[in-house]
């Protein structure tokens, strides 16, 4: 079976994410480890860290992996923005590292009114000097698939492998697949065929073992629409087949699946409840 779970709020403590993802049924989890729109944040107590890492263990719930914050731009040309994006990143790793999680999910950043050759440059400069700041820590970043949007990098897999290939530390960097940025940003996956092609593609241009957490998003858009609008399961322009195709990829049987789906209640129900069981119905076998 897949390993399923969701974004969980951490409002009332970091560990109410783990005790949120239990009662919908999750079998990981996934958080902010602070408020995502602020640079600020509040240090984590040791009985925090403790309690939250308890919970895990307590509700078994795996795989618990962070989201860093979205006014973080490691490929700004602007140098006061940039500096205070990789202090704000180094400070995200830390923050994981301490409530004992794997890996940091982040967007690889916007080159704004500059190239993207420019961009790309900027991020793997800003991961060599994160990594030099953050020696000895267990925790990786993962490099999450953009939709494109605006100046937005990391919607081809192209400028995955450039990051990859640039820093002078890949080993300490993985790959997250958002399945509503990826086909946004125009890779096809509504036919097996479809499916099929994409994912060798990803397999040829960054390497599967690479590839560390899935984001499971349907698309309020279309194909190639470089607009990130996530949907509910099955609901957008993506339909049932590609969540079908990839949670029946044995290539993936033990990489764990985020649903980062809208929020919510439906007929009495929550609506994470109703995706992952919307998913786990496409599981064959």
């Amino acid at each position: 079976m897949p390993i399923l779970g969701a974004h969980m709020s951490i409002a009332g403590g970091h560990y109410r994410a783990v005790e949120i993802a239990q009662q919908c049924g999750c079998d990981c989890v996934q958080l902010f480890t602070k408020n995502s729109n602020q640079w600020a944040c509040k240090v984590i107590g040791d009985q925090d860290a403790a309690q939250f890492r308890a919970r895990l263990a307590e509700l078994s719930i795996a795989h618990p992996i962070a989201h860093d914050s979205y006014l973080i731009n490691l490929a700004s040309p602007d140098e006061a923005l940039w500096r205070r994006s990789i202090e704000a990143f180094v400070i995200e790793l830390r923050r994981a590292e301490q409530l004992g999680i794997e890996y940091l999910v982040t967007h690889p950043g916007a080159s704004m009114d500059t190239s993207q050759e420019q961009g790309l440059a900027r991020i793997v400069c800003a991961l060599d000097e994160v990594h030099g700041q953050t020696r000895g820590l267990r925790v990786r970043a993962l490099l999450e698939t953009t939709a494109g949007q605006g100046s937005s990098l990391g919607w081809r897999f192209e400028h995955l492998a450039t990051i990859l290939a640039g820093v002078r530390d890949p080993d300490r960097l993985g790959v997250c697949v958002d399945t509503c940025h990826i086909f946004a940003a125009g890779y096809p996956l509504g036919t097996l065929r479809d499916y099929r092609a994409t994912i060798n593609r990803l397999a040829t241009v960054v390497g599967l073992d690479r590839v560390r957490a899935f984001h499971l998003n349907d698309s309020k858009r279309g194909l190639g629409s470089r607009v990130d609008r996530h949907e509910h399961i099955g609901e957008g322009r993506l339909g049932l087949r590609p969540f079908q195709y990839l949670l029946n990829d044995p290539r993936f049987r033990q990489v764990p699946m985020y649903l980062e789906t809208p929020k919510g209640i439906k007929d009495g129900r929550e609506l994470d409840v109703i995706n992952l069981a919307t998913l786990r119905g496409l599981v064959e076998g």
